[in-house]
């Protein structure tokens, strides 16, 4: 079935998918490592590009493939490309498009792993970085270099809910030349297309929102341009980030539901968002749904919906916040988001605890900042969980 012109919805269920020949009403898992070749001529055309043919599970994979064609389709892009991790998706990023010598100017309040990577290893091989805050724009032009390869954000940004502005960053990126990478993990294709707001490539931890239930690890890119999709296909095949068949149907399990579970989460977000900024106890909140967020027109502007993710600060600072954590019994202490189930984490000393404290401070990432990913129970019971640990402080 050909899905281009089908509703999201549609495309969540059918994109990808392929005649199989027993007539398998989903992807199957092509648990195998290599593959069988028709003859030498045939294994001769595959390694020469002649043949579509696959070879190895590293290079290509039927499961994979039907991941990939997904979500690339889901993003308006040319193609995906999936990987083992949401890091393996940004270290291929990285490696494909960044050389010796290169300036990379990045999100600052960006997820920790994404950040350390430059700093403590991409370093080593002389590439620098610029960590700014993106929602102003004035700062990514300030930090733009002779040798600046990269404008690498996060919208929003993980975990201060910034919203920077995609289609203005895309204007820059091409004025000075430059690639524009977003990080979508936060929004899904579902609430947020960087491809069609100008960026050059996206990605996505799968692990979140589009995998959706907390079972696997993984990552997508997805290209706008066939060059450079290959060019970052070779890195992730030559570092050997793919990912495995069996992650690759799970996630095409999840993705299905992906509209239904963001509409009640974000249906939910809502409602949290509204308590906490009225109880007595909160001293701030950031949540892209209120009025009160600095971007919240931007967000109405580029964003399909608010999504369910918010932080907020108590008074009290980090020690009230340890004593919420450690008295809420439905939402679960846990790192990563996007799942059915609610989560509640602290940044500071969890998911950024390898950028430096004075990093931390400057990215706005304070130790009383508590991320909380709204899940998909009855919001009633979300709140009165809330209510209870927030009674104990």
């Amino acid at each position: 079935m050909d899905t281009k012109k089908k509703g999201f919805n549609t495309k969540l269920i059918h994109a990808g998918a392929f005649e199989e020949p027993f007539g398998s009403a989903t992807v199957p898992i092509y648990q195998t490592s290599t593959f069988k070749f028709k003859n030498a001529q045939h294994g001769a055309d595959c390694f020469s590009g002649k043949s579509d043919g696959y070879i190895y599970t590293r290079i290509g994979n039927p499961t994979i493939r039907a991941l990939e064609n997904n979500i690339a389709e889901l993003e308006n892009g040319f193609d995906g490309i999936a990987t083992s991790s949401g890091m393996a998706a940004v270290s291929s990023v990285y490696m494909a498009l960044l050389g010796a010598g290169a300036h990379i100017i990045s999100s600052d309040a960006v997820y920790g792993p994404a950040r350390g990577v430059l700093e403590q290893d991409f370093s080593r091989y002389n590439v620098e970085a610029s960590f700014v805050n993106t929602s102003k724009l004035e700062n990514i032009i300030a930090a733009i270099k002779p040798n600046t390869k990269v404008l690498y954000i996060e919208t929003p940004a993980n975990p201060t809910m910034d919203i920077t502005d995609i289609e203005a960053c895309a204007k820059i990126a091409k004025q000075h030349n430059l690639l524009l990478v977003v990080d979508n993990t936060f929004c899904s294709p579902y609430l947020q297309k960087p491809l069609d707001l100008g960026a050059d490539v996206v990605l996505h931890s799968v692990t979140k929102f589009i995998n959706g239930h907390a079972d696997i690890v993984g990552g997508i890119i997805v290209a706008k341009d066939p060059e450079i999709y290959k060019k970052i296909r070779h890195s992730m095949v030559y570092m050997g980030c793919n990912m495995d068949p069996t992650q690759a149907f799970m996630v095409l399990r999840g993705v299905k539901t992906l509209a239904i579970r963001i509409e009640r989460a974000q249906e939910s977000a809502m409602k949290v968002a509204k308590f906490l900024q009225e109880h007595p106890k909160v001293e701030w909140l950031r949540y892209p749904g209120l009025e009160s967020h600095p971007q919240y027109e931007l967000a109405k502007k580029q964003m399909n919906g608010f999504g369910s993710m918010m932080s907020f600060g108590l008074e009290g600072g980090y020690e009230a916040g340890k004593k919420l954590m450690d008295n809420v019994h439905l939402a679960l202490l846990a790192v990563s988001l996007g799942g059915v189930e609610t989560l509640i984490q602290h940044p500071a000393s969890m998911t950024h605890a390898a950028v430096s404290k004075e990093n931390k401070i400057v990215a706005g990432i304070t130790d009383d900042l508590v991320r909380f990913s709204v899940g998909i129970e009855d919001v009633e019971d979300i709140i009165e969980d809330l209510k209870h640990g927030l009674s104990i402080i």
